[in-house]
């Protein structure tokens, strides 16, 4: 059991539900992305997703497609964010989760050992299909077991995968399987980016979704208000929030205020 499993079993117990913010790490700088996973702890965000800033997104919207070019253009590297997430490993004890396109991680040698070693929790590609995930997965199970912040328990490092909301039922059937940690659920059909509307089969599908798995769900992609939060709280164990935070970085000169107000309007909403 890592840190992810933790955190949800925790959640679980006292009846309540997982907030999750992504941040693209390197946008504004490193050391910015640093202080705000602290900030987002302490305003009670239960795991961050970094993501890696990768040249050619499939995925990605605007907001995150502008946030990783910025921060490609400070020499942000999968080897900088892995040395950031040693340092707010010394420091913090929330879960963290890589999300990542697949040719950095390919393209870097002992990619989950290193990520393990420093206190990495999950990963996420995009873009690797669990058909084509055989190498990487083999390797993680081959991973020596670390201890988990010298409490004697042996953390794995959890893949994370991606479960559309038009996925058919041996799709369903598959995802859920293999991810570990939480499935992603995605909550539209298309990229990332702050909507008003989220997929209108998404409730159905979700429940149908229930029916194949007791894991727990997050759901990402397209949220950005308390009000999409308090209609679909109920289906799932988590939401995923990505742009919306990335726009208040890009639009405010001191984001604190206004992110903190977001985060504390989105968990009482969760509540």
């Amino acid at each position: 059991m890592n840190r992810i499993d933790k955190k949800f079993k925790e959640l679980r117990k006292d009846k309540k539900k997982a907030l999750i913010v992504f941040l693209t790490a390197g946008y504004p700088n490193l050391r910015t992305t640093e202080e705000l996973v602290y900030y987002l702890e302490e305003w009670g965000v239960d795991i961050i997703e970094l993501g890696v800033p990768f040249s050619d997104p499939i995925a990605d919207g605007p907001t995150i497609q502008y946030s990783s070019l910025f921060s490609l253009n400070q020499g942000t590297n999968l080897k900088k964010i892995l040395e950031l997430v040693e340092r707010i490993r010394k420091k913090s004890n929330l879960p963290l989760v890589l999300m990542s396109y697949y040719n950095p991680i390919y393209q870097y040698k002992n990619f989950l050992q290193v990520a393990k070693e420093n206190g990495l929790d999950g990963v996420i590609i995009p873009d690797l299909l669990p058909e084509e995930d055989k190498e990487l997965q083999a390797k993680s199970k081959d991973l020596p077991a670390v201890d988990l912040a010298g409490a004697g328990q042996r953390a794995k490092l959890d893949l994370i995968y991606l479960l559309a909301p038009t996925s058919n039922e041996k799709r369903i059937k598959m995802i859920t399987k293999r991810s570990q940690g939480f499935v992603y659920i995605v909550s539209i059909t298309g990229v990332t980016g702050a909507r008003n509307r989220l997929f209108t089969g998404l409730e159905p599908f979700l429940r149908k979704v229930h029916n194949y798995t007791d894991k727990p769900l997050a759901l990402g992609f397209g949220i950005s208000n308390s009000r999409q939060v308090e209609e679909i709280k109920n289906l799932v164990d988590g939401i995923i929030v990505g742009s919306a935070i990335i726009e208040i970085i890009r639009k405010y000169k001191n984001p604190l205020p206004k992110m903190r107000k977001f985060i504390l309007n989105l968990k009482n909403a969760l509540s």
